[in-house]
């Protein structure tokens, strides 16, 4: 973290009684303290390292020892040559003078084992805090203070094969990512930068001209266009056990035993403007496109651009001839080639030697193209993390091109793991083949209407039983991903991921229905309670928690946005609705009488509200009755 991106907090300023990030709030005194520590000459702060100093604030690990938690003096106190209480005991005598501190925080008391400094939210700034949230239509999260252009590449499929559960992860972790910078106010632009221009268009192009099925392709083009994508594969592939368990496919390789070499004639013929292959591509696409969006749409992920291989493809030539003449490519054995760790290593290669142009290629001429168009300050590729060594070569490359406009730009992989079975290898049919997405889909809506069958008391008439289980199913296979670190691979369990137990979709959603049983059984208006909420309460430690819990939305936003990891906020959304459970269990709200019972629906109100906005934030819908 830079120092430009610490948010301040101005000593004095009386409206840090109403901060809506503690976490920001403790930061902005620390900075002060410290700053004092080192004008007084007892420690040493070089340049660019009081934003280190300032990430080790934390949430506590305990609540019992406060809210927010210090750990910099051991590292202080250590270069000084002092003992770290020694230095705490320093920096909380400058905390304590910081002004404006005693409108965040209580008194600091004193360092706890060698060296922790802990801070404790007052009730006062909390309370205050929670009533402006409660009125906001962002939920007391601020706007980034210095808003960022940033385009997130994601999903990107093949569009002549169907899609498959490999494409899950890239369009859900990108999908999420947007949303989440989008909320917090970058300008974002989602691109699908999709396969459509490659050798698998060659395939279904040698089928339509070899085994095409006239009549199942006017019956249904989809499928037909799938049946001859997949019955070429096998036979360009020619592997013996596809060919032995069909028929079909056998005796269209033992007629054609150079498909392969046929295959990719016909990808170089639509490449090179061939009028039949062009017009049968212009035919297929919208076809191929309309089944890849109808998926999206029940994934409700969308595109702000859908801009193909083929879009690039007029600006490759000229990619390669400026990287020759540049003196960053070379020939080597017909190929075109960047060396960039030597001559001994395997260059990024960028023009093979039959003159077809690869995907290193058209990611050069991608990003040119985006600074020249969008003039973005960081672009996020969501992509397999076997895609890695791609991507250095791809970004080192774009580096020493020198393009105009790049200087500055962050370019990142956020790479994934892999999607396992039960079996701990990657998650395959019985029969050994990739799993289609639609069936997954499928499968995980129909287990959903068995859940919600059996789970629901309220008496859902069908039409709402069902929009319950496509919400419910689809919400749990992207939640599922969501929740785990991206980069480590996963086990698919419908089971675990459909229970209404655990860090699940499921139980997210039946929290917010629970949120919103309250308000119907209790005939409240929401908006009357908000626009007249006198002032909310944190006298029982339930409250407390929970009120303290919900200002950290923010802090968990700020956080996946730092290292692009949606299970931080999955993690805190599980933490939101632990914490209103245990007060929801512990404490009456509809009984309750007066002041007590309004604050208490106020905290239910925002609780609600703010789970709503984290799984929208992750592209998960939600329901009023489960």
């Amino acid at each position: 973290m830079s120092d430009d991106h610490v948010q301040r907090v101005a000593p004095g300023d009386a409206a840090c009684a109403g901060a809506s990030n503690f976490r920001a709030a403790a930061r902005g005194m620390f900075r002060e303290a410290l700053a004092a520590l080192a004008a007084d000459g007892l420690v040493t702060i070089g340049s660019g390292e009081m934003a280190g100093l300032l990430d080790q604030v934390r949430e506590t690990a305990d609540p019992k020892f406060g809210d927010y938690s210090g750990t910099m003096a051991m590292a202080l106190a250590k270069r000084a040559g002092k003992k770290p209480r020694e230095v705490a005991a320093a920096i909380v005598e400058r905390l304590a003078a910081v002004p404006g501190y005693a409108d965040c925080f209580d008194p600091p008391g004193e360092p706890v084992g060698p060296g922790f400094i802990n801070l404790r939210v007052n009730d006062a700034a909390l309370a205050y805090a929670v009533r402006r949230a409660l009125g906001d239509g962002r939920l007391g999260v601020p706007s980034v203070e210095r808003p960022l252009t940033v385009v997130v590449d994601f999903s990107s499929p093949n569009v002549a094969k169907p899609m498959h559960v490999g494409h899950i992860r890239s369009t859900v972790i990108g999908d999420a990512l947007a949303r989440i910078l989008r909320f917090r106010g970058h300008r974002v632009i989602t691109d699908n930068h999709l396969g459509d221009w490659g050798t698998q268009f060659g395939m279904i192009l040698w089928g339509w001209k070899h085994c095409r099925d006239d009549a199942a392709f006017a019956a249904d083009p989809t499928t037909e266009l799938g049946r001859l994508y997949r019955l070429v594969r096998k036979v360009a592939d020619a592997k013996p056990a596809e060919l032995a368990a069909d028929p079909v496919a056998a005796s269209l390789a033992a007629a054609h035993p150079d498909a392969a070499r046929e295959v990719l004639a016909e990808t170089a013929r639509l490449h090179e403007g061939d009028p039949e292959n062009r017009a049968l591509w212009e035919r297929f696409m919208p076809i191929c496109r309309g089944e890849i969006d109808r998926i999206y749409g029940r994934l409700h992920v969308a595109f702000d651009h859908t801009l193909g291989e083929s879009f690039f493809q007029p600006l490759l030539a000229a990619t390669v001839d400026d990287l020759l003449a540049k003196g960053l490519a070379r020939e080597s054995r017909g190929a075109i080639g960047v060396f960039l760790r030597g001559d001994d290593a395997p260059p990024l290669l960028i023009r093979k030697a039959d003159g077809a142009f690869l995907y290193a290629t058209t990611d050069l001429a991608t990003i040119r193209w985006r600074l020249e168009q969008w003039r973005p300050d960081r672009i996020l590729y969501v992509v397999d993390h076997r895609q890695s060594e791609h991507f250095e070569q791809v970004f080192e490359t774009a580096r020493r091109w020198g393009l105009p406009g790049l200087e500055g730009v962050e370019l990142a992989h956020v790479g994934f793991g892999t999607v396992l079975g039960e079996d701990g290898r990657p998650f395959k049919t019985r029969a050994g083949d990739t799993v289609g997405l639609e069936s997954l889909l499928d499968e995980g809506v129909e287990r959903a209407a068995a859940v919600v069958a059996e789970a629901d008391r309220t008496g859902l008439d069908e039409a709402a039983r069902r929009h319950v289980a496509e919400t419910v199913g689809i919400g749990a296979i992207k939640y599922a991903d969501l929740s785990q670190n991206r980069t480590t691979d996963y086990v698919f369990s419908f089971d675990k991921m459909l229970q209404l137990t655990g860090n699940t979709a499921a139980y997210m959603q039946y929290a917010v229905a629970r949120v919103e049983g309250i308000f119907t059984k209790g005939d409240v208006d929401r908006e009357a309670l908000r626009r007249g909420c006198r002032g909310v309460l944190v006298a029982d430690p339930k409250e407390r928690a929970l009120a303290l819990e919900l200002l950290r939305f923010g802090e968990a936003l700020e956080d996946v946005e730092s290292d692009s990891r949606p299970n931080v906020l999955t993690a805190w959304l599980y933490d939101l609705a632990g914490s209103y459970s245990t007060f929801y269990d512990s404490l009456s709200v509809l009984k309750a009488e007066g002041p007590e019972r309004e604050s208490r629906l106020a905290l239910c109100d925002l609780t609600g509200r703010i789970l709503r906005q984290g799984l929208d934030l992750l592209g998960i819908g939600t329901v009023e009755r489960m």
